[in-house]
């Protein structure tokens, strides 16, 4: 039986859950801008209406990418440091600090973000200030990982299809469900990965797309003090996974050896304050605070990576963010 549009706005409307067709169908159509404005917006209003699923999750992730730029010649293991943003904590960039130390150590980042939303500096912001390319194209992502075990994907190039979709998420003024899907988002398929979690409802949703798309090894975590990173301010609870299952897991930095600080620790009062304390940390001068919130996310990727327990990892990752960056991945 062939499904239409009617039929699935109509299922939406009685709060029934869609099917993996039914979602597939909509968010192809939604992405190739073959929807109007008034089905694209009552199909996302039906979607929170009924409340989200991993089935819709999943389906919005699968259009997305097959909509999105491929990028040819990549292998092996690759990870990416990303949240969903929306925690309105205007902190420092510290995912971005942690891409690039887990560079300079030599494993390879496909960093995939945007500028700046609900954040004082957004990572492609904050790249760019240090000299990294936001152009890369998809044909020279694979050699410029090779070359200098980073590459950065802004998203909008990576995401055409998004065009179809912006006018309709900003005349709704609401979260939808593509607040959830940047980091699932990413082209280069990172085999490994930190993701954050703004709203802690959210997490089991996350955890069972992210399953779905087979990544082997990943943390989803919920920071203390509404973070969507790890922080020092208490622990952060989560879920890991790891070829193919998924448990639930809390990460307590009072126990990993983590002097606590408070959120105000890690603000940053706009784009010139966040870049110019982004220097002072990959150059092992940063403020203590932020200094140990990227020590600790970066001993979360190393543990995700298979580099060792947590308890080990912190050590390392302490000591090595002392040091600043030593290869070059960047000039500070």
């Amino acid at each position: 039986m062939k499904i239409t549009v009617a039929q699935v706005l109509e299922r939406l409307l009685e709060g029934k859950a869609l099917s993996d067709d039914q979602a597939d169908l909509m968010f192809d159509r939604l992405l190739s801008g073959e929807l109007g404005q008034a089905a694209a917006g009552a199909f996302l209003m039906g979607l929170r209406a009924k409340g989200e699923d991993s089935t819709d999750l999943a389906a919005g992730v699968r259009a997305g990418l097959a909509h999105a730029r491929q990028i040819p010649g990549l292998s092996g293991p690759r990870i990416d440091t990303c949240g969903t943003g929306g925690d309105g904590q205007h902190s420092f960039n510290c995912s971005t600090a942690v891409s690039l130390f887990l560079a300079d150590m030599g494993h390879k980042v496909v960093k995939h973000g945007n500028r700046a939303v609900s954040s004082s500096c957004g990572s492609a912001d904050a790249l760019e200030a240090l000299g990294v390319s936001l152009n890369t194209e998809p044909e020279d992502v694979a050699g410029a990982l090779e070359s200098s075990n980073f590459v950065f994907l802004f998203a909008p190039a990576y995401h055409p299809a998004f065009k179809h979709i912006a006018p309709v998420r900003k005349d709704l003024g609401i979260r939808t469900l593509f607040n959830f899907m940047g980091p699932l988002l990413n082209p280069a398929r990172p085999t490994h990965q930190l993701l954050g979690v703004s709203d802690p409802d959210k997490l089991n949703l996350m955890g069972e797309t992210l399953l779905l798309t087979g990544v082997q090894r990943a943390l989803l975590i919920h920071g203390a003090g509404g973070f969507d990173e790890l922080t020092t301010f208490g622990p952060a609870r989560g879920y890991f996974i790891d070829k193919g299952r998924m448990d639930k897991t809390v990460v307590d930095p009072d126990r990993l050896g983590f002097s606590r600080f408070s959120p105000e620790a890690v603000e940053v009062d706009g784009k010139d304050e966040a870049v110019a304390v982004l220097r002072d940390i990959l150059q092992g001068k940063g403020p203590e605070a932020m200094m140990q919130m990227v020590a600790l996310n970066l001993a979360a990727c190393l543990h995700i990576l298979g580099e060792g327990e947590l308890e080990q990892c912190s050590a390392t990752a302490r000591e090595y963010v002392k040091g600043g960056l030593r290869n070059g991945v960047v000039s500070c």
